[in-house]
């Protein structure tokens, strides 16, 4: 029987992965008699979907024909994540019949039957979905899709906890909301609690927490400040490290993980501290208790922020308060968009490239970095027919 392999999975195709590996759906595969070939060409598909899905998601935003690929995958997924539910349902229908072995011939033939019927109605549906997947993955090389190009995190430039707050449109309710938490000192008996802000990329979850840190009575309210911009693969002895680095601002030669967690327990001891840990992928609970055992000799009202695209991620580091991002409103939006369109940030005095600017804008769908990107790049194009071409370009 095929194998599900076992690799980095987008959190996109995550949910879809699970099901196909699970036990339930291999073993009805398996007695059904259902093609082999099938479901292999169908693990095969997605995972050559799942390696371009990080290089797509950043260029969808400077390439109309990218968010379209990825919007008809997004409805094959759904449609093949129902076929798998339906599949799990018999399944489930199978195992429970197989409890009443003693009824009737007739009934078990009915059964038989309606197995078969079953088998005949779902393996079109499959075969459906398969050849959607595989024209979804012809087409990836025609609008230059790369594997693994968006997925080298070590590419992406670290963030840093420095903030020009007077850019920043928006997120005021959000980052209120937060700042309360901090100053809270009900941890709920816990020495140190886990806030969480999650939204997709773009969307301003670094900016909110650079925000945060930023806040004159956040860093009056604790003894301690780190940011650590995690991003790359969650190696707990690296990023231990980095935040032994942070909290002391001093290099660390210890190569010895034993040694790193009792020197940042020692530095943690009996603080009240606040820890920013940006971009974080790490689903694994295990090495997330390994490298949050020096956090809990802290004081109580101890604070870890973490940012992340994923809800999984927070639920794994077990996040007492979970705060999921939306798009930004069109006002925001706007002056976001105007600070970076014009020189001046006015637009006033801009009529014509005004009425054009919002329409663009509005293709920006609400992320603060798309908002900036076009805003940057229409900048240096301070004339109406450059702006008009950008937007009949649907750039």
């Amino acid at each position: 029987m095929a194998e599900i392999a076992t690799v980095f999975v987008s959190p996109f195709l995550q949910v879809f992965f699970e099901k196909m590996a699970s036990g339930d759906f291999v073993d009805f595969f398996r007695r059904r008699k259902l093609s082999d070939k099938l479901l292999k060409n169908l693990n095969t598909t997605f995972l050559t979907l799942n390696a371009v899905l990080e290089d797509a998601e950043e260029l969808q935003v400077s390439k109309p024909v990218v968010k379209k690929w990825l919007d008809e995958l997004k409805d094959a997924v759904y449609d093949a994540e129902h076929v798998l539910d339906v599949i799990a349902t018999e399944a489930l229908r199978s195992e429970l019949d197989a409890q009443f072995q003693t009824t009737a011939n007739k009934v078990r033939k009915s059964i038989s039957t309606f197995r078969n019927s079953f088998v005949k109605e779902i393996e079109p549906k499959i075969k459906d979905v398969l050849e959607r997947l595989e024209s979804l993955t012809q087409q990836k090389d025609v609008i230059g899709l790369r594997e693994g190009a968006g997925g080298k995190l070590s590419e992406r430039l670290p963030t840093t906890s420095l903030v020009e707050e007077s850019k920043i449109c928006g997120r005021n309710d959000e980052k209120e909301a937060i700042i309360k938490l901090l100053l809270s000192d009900d941890a709920c008996g816990k020495e140190m609690s886990v806030i969480a802000i999650v939204g997709m990329g773009g969307i301003g979850k670094t900016t909110l927490a650079q925000l945060v840190y930023n806040n004159d009575k956040v860093k009056e309210h604790f003894n301690l400040e780190a940011w650590v911009c995690v991003s790359e693969e969650f190696d707990v002895f690296k990023v231990t490290k980095i935040i032994l680095e942070a909290v002391t601002s001093s290099p660390c030669y210890v190569t010895n993980l034993n040694q790193l967690q009792l020197r940042l327990k020692e530095c943690l001891m009996g603080k009240k501290f606040i820890l920013v840990l940006d971009d974080v992928w790490n689903e694994n609970y295990v090495h997330w208790e390994e490298l949050s055992k020096p956090f809990k000799f802290g004081a109580q009202g101890s604070r870890v922020i973490i940012t992340t695209r994923n809800h999984s991620v927070a639920s794994v580091m077990r996040a007492s308060s979970t705060h999921p991002l939306k798009e930004l409103l069109e006002e925001n939006c706007w002056t976001l968009f105007a600070a970076h369109a014009f020189h001046d940030g006015n637009s006033n005095v801009h009529g014509e490239l005004v009425v054009i600017g919002r329409k663009i804008m509005e293709k920006c769908g609400g992320l603060p970095l798309a908002v900036k990107t076009i805003g940057a790049l229409l900048r240096s194009k301070p004339y109406v027919d450059e702006w008009d071409k950008i937007l009949k370009s649907e750039l």
